[in-house]
């Protein structure tokens, strides 16, 4: 026989305090009082079933975990497989926008080849058209001049307009750059402008293209 405080007793069964007084109040649990405290007198039996019960609660709490631990494990390997298929789509995709982006860049090249040989066609006619007009069945050479700085200006302003081309003198014009900081970035481009895809030579001036090209290492 174990005499038991009402806490202790509870801790004992493994229930609350009040579970402990409605059973005694059922009379399923004997109690005594002793020096004004209500203990609660367990039998051995009923110690050996609280001890083996609390053994269970164990055990059960711990295939718990283990069950817990188990799940946690398969879903970090679905979400670790989920990663992987979203990185190589994300990869996909990329490559696709490159690929989409070389395309264009292609067509709008053979774009402007078309109308190159377009406005050379049109020139040649309106020259020969010239030639036959004149009394003399020719141009003086600062007519024929004239006439083809106006078509290749043409030219070249469609060309700008169309590709939203701004020249560099303009941009930096626009900002608020050192005289220093003005001649260097220059410098730069007359050194690679001949090799660098980004930049359009048009006559002698430069042209830079701010939507479509990154010229940070232009210290623009």
């Amino acid at each position: 026989m174990a005499k038991l405080t009402i806490s202790d007793a509870a801790e004992q069964l493994g229930v609350s305090k009040e579970a402990i007084h409605n059973r005694i109040r059922r009379g399923s649990l004997q109690s005594v009082v002793e020096n004004g405290v209500k203990l609660v007198v367990l039998s051995k039996d009923e110690n050996t079933q609280a001890a083996s019960k609390k053994s269970n609660n164990k055990t059960t709490a711990h295939n718990l975990d283990d069950r817990y631990y188990k799940f946690l494990e398969e879903q970090n390997v679905k979400l670790q497989q989920k990663v992987e298929t979203l990185e190589g789509e994300t990869r996909s995709l990329r490559d696709q926008k490159e690929q989409m982006l070389i395309e264009e860049r292609i067509k709008i090249e053979n774009i402007y080849k078309e109308k190159d040989e377009q406005l050379k066609n049109i020139l040649n006619a309106i020259s020969s058209k010239f030639m036959l007009n004149t009394p003399e069945n020719n141009l003086s050479n600062s007519d024929n001049e004239l006439f083809e700085a106006e078509i290749e200006e043409k030219k070249k302003e469609d060309f700008v307009e169309n590709r939203r081309l701004i020249s560099l003198n303009k941009y930096l014009k626009s900002k608020d750059f050192s005289k220093k900081k003005i001649s260097n970035i220059k410098e730069k481009f007359e050194k690679n402008a001949k090799e660098d895809s980004r930049i359009v030579i048009i006559g002698k001036k430069y042209y830079i293209d701010l939507q479509k090209y990154d010229y940070s290492d232009f210290s623009l």
